[in-house]
């Protein structure tokens, strides 16, 4: 994924010019989207049926691109979550800012008992 919010992209030109100071989060989560979030953050984020947003780690960054050094797994669905379609990197477990956003792969349509899960290493953030 390489689509930073709006939010992000303020933040760290206002750090690289010295007109603010960005201060990285301390941890970040990602989130599941059955609509594209934009860059304005509008997408509609799944809820219900046992959804939460899920802790994401990523390894140093290296030739202006950062991959998750482990795999994240959302917990069983109690409830249909819909078809997800787009993924979301957020400061905080609820609310807070999104940071970058990008379409999965292949969309995947999450009922009642299903399991949504990316591998170590298959989300990576770019920037050009």
């Amino acid at each position: 994924m390489s689509a930073a919010s709006d939010y992000l992209e303020n933040e760290l030109l206002d750090h690289a010019l010295g007109t603010g100071a960005f201060t990285a989060p301390s941890n970040v989560y990602l989130a599941l989207f059955t609509s594209d979030p934009t860059d304005a953050g509008t997408g509609t984020e799944v809820s219900g049926g046992g959804y939460v947003r899920q802790a994401a780690t990523f390894a140093a960054a290296s030739g202006g691109s950062a991959s998750t050094n482990a795999t994240i797994t959302f917990p069983t669905a109690t409830g249909n979550y819909g078809t997800v379609t787009h993924v979301g990197l957020f400061d905080a477990s609820t609310s807070g800012n999104l940071l970058f956003h990008g379409a999965v792969t292949t969309s995947k349509t999450i009922e009642t008992g299903d399991t949504f899960q990316v591998s170590s290493g298959n989300l990576t953030i770019t920037l050009a």
